[in-house]
């Protein structure tokens, strides 16, 4: 009986340590980057709240001094954003208890002596941080990137000799690779590719966009503020990065070019995304032998090497020029909102519409899955949250006063919201 009963305990142990240990992992489920920790929008959680108001199903709301876009990162009970003032001559980093919403640190990070212009619904803090334990990467463009310890607030190091003109403010957020801070650096004047060592801040590699196909811009064309995506290919890493005139698949590890979709001819927003061994992404847009202008979101096969433009790519789907939001993508199924404010449910295989919907309101914040649901919030602060699948439906229309730029993120039962004056966790009302 003595090895029956040792068994028997073993038993009730690993089953009282299932109970024990798999609620502490879901609470450890952080948000790392811009679109979450794999960059997709999806979170892991299979419940998020689906109902709320200014005054409902709100946990804490905090006010955020300065302006900013960027997207709150947490790690642990951490959670960050960046702001900054109107004129940009203080930029921040802030950060808030992810339980209670208080402040716990606001770290003065650059005072730029002048700054460049920026768009009027642009901020100088529109680049969300990335975060990992013990360190948050905060990148303001041109105006710096730096690290700092999440235990006591210190700057660890700083650079600001990344510089571009990027005419209308920086956009891009930065990536954590293994030891690295990838960086994408395109403005007016230069247009190039970074990798930083995360400890120290040192240049790893640097790779310049080729010249052949930028020289034939206009200047203004080739700015760009995309985030770039890794995505693994028959098991070897590759960093996709669309430029306003060129989409490259680089070797993260050195920098190195693998191949590239040449396209387009200004400006490109939206980040690549990805599913099944498929990249999808918008190049910069074009002009047709009648004057109109267009964007293409793509779907190509990663798989190739040496220039792909005639070779890789699946399906086209024409779209308006400047796509700001980056679609989702999820079981096969694509979900955008368009810069006409109509909503398009895709078929990933074949890019055929599966449903449309023109909306009244306009959407700037990229979409995000969570546990079988879409939230699309709007530049108002509505969030439209729908059932994912292919037909439309409609679960909630939510409000909160203010307007919205900033990406959610979702986790822990509960999601963040940045409007233009504050910060909202929605959820219920216990951590």
């Amino acid at each position: 009986m003595k090895p029956f009963k040792n068994y028997f305990f073993v038993f009730q142990l690993a089953l009282f340590l299932s109970f024990v240990i798999q609620p502490v992992k879901s609470q450890q489920i952080n948000w790392t980057h811009f679109r979450g920790t794999d960059l997709n929008g999806i979170s892991a959680d299979q419940t998020a709240p689906i109902l709320w108001n200014d005054s409902t199903n709100i946990v804490w709301k905090t006010n955020i001094q300065g302006s900013g876009w960027s997207s709150p990162v947490v790690f642990g009970n951490q959670v960050w954003v960046t702001s900054a003032s109107d004129d940009g001559k203080q930029m921040s980093g802030i950060c808030l208890d992810f339980i209670s919403g208080k402040q716990i640190y606001n770290i003065d990070l650059f005072q730029p002596d002048s700054t460049y212009p920026k768009h009027s619904i642009n901020t100088f803090a529109t680049p969300t941080p990335c975060i990992e334990n013990g360190y948050v990467y905060f990148h303001f463009g041109t105006y710096g990137t730096t690290c700092v310890d999440t235990n006591n607030g210190k700057v660890v190091w700083k650079r600001t000799d990344l510089n571009c003109d990027h005419v209308q403010g920086p956009g891009s957020s930065p990536i954590l690779y293994k030891n690295r801070i990838i960086l994408h650096i395109e403005g007016v004047d230069v247009q190039y590719l970074i990798a930083l060592d995360k400890n120290t801040g040192e240049t790893v590699w640097k790779t310049n966009r080729p010249t052949e196909v930028y020289e034939k811009l206009t200047p203004i064309g080739k700015k760009a503020y995309i985030t770039p995506i890794i995505v693994n290919v028959n098991g070897k890493d590759l960093l996709i990065s669309n430029g306003s005139a060129v989409c490259i698949a680089y070797n993260p590890e050195n920098g190195e070019e693998v191949w590239r979709f040449v396209e387009g001819e200004d400006s490109t927003i939206a980040m690549p995304f990805a599913e099944s061994g498929i990249v999808y992404f918008y190049p910069g847009f074009v002009t047709s032998s009648d004057g109109e202008k267009y964007a293409e979101l793509l779907s190509v096969n990663p798989g190739g090497k040496g220039d792909i433009t005639k070779t890789s790519v699946l399906w086209r789907f024409k779209s308006p020029i400047l796509q700001l939001l980056t679609p989702l993508i999820k079981d096969g199924l694509i979900y955008l909102i368009d810069t006409r404010n109509v909503l398009f449910c895709l078929d990933a295989k074949t890019g055929q519409e599966v449903y449309s919907k023109k909306l009244k309101q306009k959407y700037n914040s990229s979409p995000i899955y969570a546990g079988g649901t879409i939230y699309f919030t709007s530049v108002k602060g509505e969030t439209l949250v729908l059932k994912a699948g292919n037909k439309l439906h409609v679960l909630a229309e939510n409000k909160l006063p203010g307007e919205v730029y900033a990406t959610p993120a979702i986790l822990r039962n509960s999601i963040l919201i940045r409007t233009d004056k504050q910060l909202y966790r929605i959820g219920m009302k216990h951590p």
